[in-house]
């Protein structure tokens, strides 16, 4: 019999588990199954490969030296198989974008369009920013398209290379009727602690978003009593009813039975962040990409319903660079927090 990388996996799983039991299980085998499997490596390697005790199982000498094999070649062939498949798809032309449900996906598939009639453009949406980033990682998207707060590392920081589109301040969200906006102007801010009493309303998501916005209220000094974790529509709903009150971006658009303030001291700022892999099939376009990112981020901000208080600056940010210098800050452009 010769030796297959199924084999190693084998061998992997049960060093792993410590167990044939629990080997199997992991490797979705019955346990006869998995035993059999092993006696046929073991017959063809010449030796036995564990030794079964009261504990588990142990690695013999041959099978610690199969082990250290396994470790560095099963990771390589994995690798070489991603790598294979971004190369085939080299020659493909188009875009495929990755986004969290915002508003600047849909106008970068806009200008994209406009730029490169008849190239195929599409997109994917996802609440979790690790599975986006994951799949540009991984070759199934070209560009993810996410949000952190503050300085906080994006996902995938090893393997994707990530620049930013721009930093919007964080705004309140009340029903037009709520007697914090009534009588204000929308550019008066709003103390976060003046809403310690209301309930809040948000959208799922896997990001720090949460945790931040949890250690603002305490330094406020509250903790939020009740929050509702829904859809983008049923977050609108909640706040124009008067139900609860949300967070949103600086882009967040012109909404009927919706105000937004933006938050004294700004306690929370939003980074829109642009990754691609430094090896994927378009990466040499993403001078571009970003480009076009931050052209539809200035148009989504003059459409928002904050006006001319989202103009302004998150204390502490820097703008990124102007279109004139994006392509030099690219070229320095490496796996974060480098970048």
């Amino acid at each position: 019999m010769d030796l297959e990388l199924r084999h190693l996996k084998i061998v992997r799983a049960v060093a792993d588990a410590g167990s044939l039991t629990r080997a199997a299980t992991v490797l979705g085998l019955a346990q006869p199954a998995l035993s059999a499997q092993l006696k046929r490596v073991e017959r063809a390697l010449g030796g036995s490969l564990f030794v079964r005790g009261r504990e588990g199982v142990r690695a013999t000498a041959l099978g610690e030296l199969v082990l250290e094999r396994a470790r560095v070649l099963l990771p390589a062939v994995c690798e070489l198989q991603e790598e294979a498949q971004r190369f085939a798809r080299q020659g493909e032309r188009g875009y495929r974008l990755g986004g969290t449900h915002g508003p600047l996906l849909g106008g970068l598939v806009d200008r994209l369009a406009e730029e490169e009639p008849g190239v195929a453009v599409t997109t994917y949406t996802s609440w979790s920013e690790r599975e986006i980033a994951g799949s540009v990682a991984e070759g199934r998207l070209d560009f993810a398209l996410v949000g952190v707060c503050g300085e906080s590392a994006p996902p995938e920081p090893g393997r994707l290379a990530w620049m930013e589109v721009a930093r919007d301040p964080v705004h309140v969200m009340l029903a037009e009727d709520h007697p914090l906006a009534l009588g204000r102007a929308a550019t008066d801010e709003v103390e976060l602690a003046e809403l310690a009493a209301e309930a809040w309303t948000d959208v799922p998501g896997d990001g720090c978003f949460g945790d931040c916005f949890a250690a603002a209220c305490v330094r406020a000094g509250f903790t939020p009593a009740c929050v509702y974790e829904t859809d983008t529509a049923s977050c609108v709903h909640l706040v124009q009813v008067g139900r609860a009150v949300g967070l949103c971006r600086a882009t967040f658009p012109a909404t009927p039975g919706v105000v937004t303030r933006p938050l004294a001291g700004t306690p929370l700022v939003w980074r829109h962040l642009l990754g691609w892999h430094p090896a994927g099939r378009v990466a040499a376009r993403a001078v571009g990409v970003l480009g076009h990112a931050r052209a539809a981020h200035a148009e989504a901000l003059g459409r928002a319903a904050a006006g001319g208080s989202a103009l302004r600056a998150a204390p502490g940010s820097a703008p990124g660079p102007a279109p004139d210098s994006a392509s030099a800050a690219l070229r320095s452009a490496v796996p974060w927090p480098a970048a």
